[in-house]
Order: structure tokens, then C-alpha cells, then sequence
């Protein structure tokens, strides 16, 4: 299977461009939530450029084996964060956008708690069919980038870094 891998510096990249749409688009989120794991690192970034509080939830879609389950399942939801989101706008981070799933079931967890608004971001979009939709309340959808159906390897991932940058700099170009 084809993978992509991802420096460090390419995340940083990604996330300050959607920090960038997120404000040009006329979106002000009061609040961020990161999706864990993989969208801790991504949200901690876009809130350097936007400067927006983060909360985190732990959704898990996948087993041990990164095999997915049948449905998605919460492993860390603050109630501190329910307490916030009623009336609030929020931005949800991500890390990669692949069957949709995860998107679809924490937007409406979310929604259960009354946000005035809610946006999605994710670094990256893999362009295939997605088994999962995003609810119509979502007001906007932002991929930083969107790529081909391929395994996704993040700089947070890899256990020896310098080996992953030397990988990194072989991937197949994506514009």
C-alpha cells in the first residue's frame, strides 16, 4: 500500500493555512476541540494563529490493529466541555478525514450541547467515497489538503524522526 508521510514542518504549513481560511472565511470560533489522538497536534497549532482555547475528546474508530470497529466510541469526553459548548462557536480538528465516521459522530455529540455553531477542520482529506456525513448544522468544512486514498504516516507516529523526514521527502508530490 502507497503511504504518505508528513514532516513536521509540512503539519505546521498545513495548519496555519487553515487557521488562515478559518479567519477569511468569516468563521470566529470561540472554542477549539481536538479530536485525540491524532488531532491534538494540529489543534495546538491553529491555536497559536487563531488563540483559542482547545478541548480534547478521545474518539477511537479503530481497534488495536487499526482495524475499524463498527462504530465509533468515546474514550475521553470532558464534562467540563459540555458545560462550555451551549451557544458557543467551535472549530472541530482532525487529523485525516477518511471514511467520515469520526467526523459524523463527534459533530453530533457536539450538537447535542447547543453550539451556536460548528466547523470542521482536518489536515487532510483522503479523496475517496466517505461512509459517514457530516450533519447540515456543520457550517463549514475546511481539509487542509486533499490527497489520494493512501496510508497516512504523521511525524508523531514515527519512532526514529530522522528516518521518517528521509522517507517523507521521497512521497509522491501532492499539490
Amino acid at each position: 500500500m502507497e503511504k504518505y508521510r508528513f514532516t513536521y514542518e509540512d503539519i505546521h504549513r498545513t495548519a496555519r493555512d487553515i487557521a488562515r481560511r478559518v479567519r477569511e472565511g468569516g468563521f470566529e470560533p470561540d472554542l477549539i476541540v481536538a479530536i485525540g489522538s491524532g488531532g491534538f497536534i494540529p489543534a495546538r497549532i491553529i491555536r497559536t494563529f487563531l488563540g483559542k482555547p482547545i478541548l480534547a475528546v478521545g474518539i477511537a474508530y479503530y481497534d488495536a490493529n487499526d482495524k475499524p470497529t463498527d462504530t465509533p466510541r468515546k474514550v475521553q469526553w470532558i464534562e467540563e466541555a459540555e458545560r462550555t459548548l451551549a451557544g458557543k462557536r467551535i472549530l472541530l480538528v482532525d487529523e485525516v478525514d477518511d471514511s467520515r465516521v469520526t467526523l459524523e459522530y463527534c459533530v453530533r455529540e457536539l450538537l447535542r450541547h447547543e453550539p451556536a455553531e460548528v466547523a470542521v477542520a482536518v489536515l487532510h482529506n483522503k479523496d475517496k467515497e466517505k461512509r459517514g456525513a457530516l450533519p447540515q448544522d456543520v457550517v463549514r468544512y475546511i481539509a487542509g489538503r486533499t490527497i489520494p486514498d493512501a496510508w497516512i504516516v504523521y511525524p508523531w507516529d514515527a519512532e526514529d524522526i530522522d528516518e521518517h523526514d528521509r522517507l517523507a521527502a521521497g512521497n509522491p508530490r501532492i499539490e
